[in-house]
């Protein structure tokens, strides 16, 4: 029994962990097996129950998004067309990208709505141009070509203004998700 703990001391040691955190998290009980684990069970055997208990990681296909002026739409909003980059469907649902491109003239009237999107993330790239908006508890704040930022989940927002050859790219998770128009 001396053997087994010095051999789970030292590696212990080894994985930067001192005595006394082996003999809480790594030492030996009555059975021989490793603490928390049923005793005669193999570690091939706890690692398969591991496995099984994990959720299944999404599949995922290979997609490649050429530039065409023409590949631009109509979305949720008139000022705003957008460029599905097809990782929706590469990704199952998990994950949307597009390049989004304003339409000008900005009318502050129109853009102003303040709204929120039920997303778990969303991360937003200039891409060229401007853009001017209003962000809960951030303020007003201008973005221009090579700024970045994130929006946490359902931050209430408002686009303000934005330059005539404005177009950006977003990335959302998940998917499908609501915007939701707050006036």
């Amino acid at each position: 029994m001396a053997r087994v703990t010095a051999r789970v001391t030292q590696r212990a040691k080894q994985a930067g962990k001192g005595l006394r955190s082996a003999g809480r998290r790594g030492g030996l009980r009555r059975g021989g097996g490793a603490a928390g684990k049923k005793p005669g069970r193999s570690a091939s055997a706890a690692k398969k129950t591991a496995s099984k208990s994990k959720p299944r990681a999404r599949q995922h296909t290979f997609i490649a998004s050429h530039h065409r002026a023409d590949a631009f739409e109509q979305g949720l909003r008139r000022y705003a067309h957008y460029r599905d980059l097809g990782i929706a469907g590469a990704t199952s649902g998990m994950v949307r990208a597009h390049v989004i491109k304003m339409i000008p003239p900005c009318d502050p009237a129109e853009v102003s709505k303040r709204h929120f999107h039920d997303v778990e993330f969303q991360m937003v790239y200039v891409l060229k141009g401007w853009i001017k908006g209003e962000y809960e508890g951030a303020g007003v704040v201008t973005m221009r070509e090579g700024s970045c930022w994130l929006q946490p989940p359902k931050i209430k927002h408002a686009v303000l203004d934005y330059s005539d050859d404005c177009e950006l790219l977003e990335i959302i998770m998940p998917a499908d998700f609501a915007t939701v128009e707050l006036e």
